[in-house]
């Protein structure tokens, strides 16, 4: 047994349609591209997105500038004035799990109380004004 001697299963494979070789083959004259025309032609072939010369869909609209990234991280942005409600007489507050998301502290308002504080981000003022009537702020 030879390599030249494999042939493909019968019926598995099909002969490649000859086209345009004389009107004798029955694939002649127009060989399958129809009449006149661009398709008619060789090299006619249009590019994506062409709309026979109307101005394409692409350019019709408008450009959207910038793009949102897929790795972004969103906060709840909650304030500072707002702690002591959230804190229910407790001296701790875990913020991130009072909400069931990441929470960032920002320094608007003023706190009375010392408070331990959890959350995902501190702006520098927040963090400033609850070590400075000694309370703690813990990044989790």
């Amino acid at each position: 047994m030879r390599i030249q001697n494999f042939k493909p299963k019968a019926n598995s494979t099909r002969k490649k349609r000859i086209v345009g070789r004389g009107d004798g083959s029955g694939r002649g004259t127009y060989s399958t591209r129809g009449c006149k025309g661009a398709k008619a032609r060789s090299g006619g072939t249009k590019k994506k997105g062409f709309e026979g010369g109307q101005t394409p869909l692409y350019r019709r609209l408008p450009k959207l500038k910038g793009f949102k990234s897929l790795n972004r991280v969103e906060y709840i942005e909650v304030n500072i004035e707002k702690l002591e409600k959230f804190s229910g007489g407790a001296n701790e507050i875990n913020l991130n799990e009072l909400f069931n998301a990441r929470v960032k502290v920002l320094g608007r308002g003023d706190v009375n109380k010392a408070l331990i504080v959890k959350a995902s981000k501190f702006s520098k003022t927040a963090k400033e004004k609850i070590e400075k009537i000694q309370g703690k702020a813990e990044v989790i």
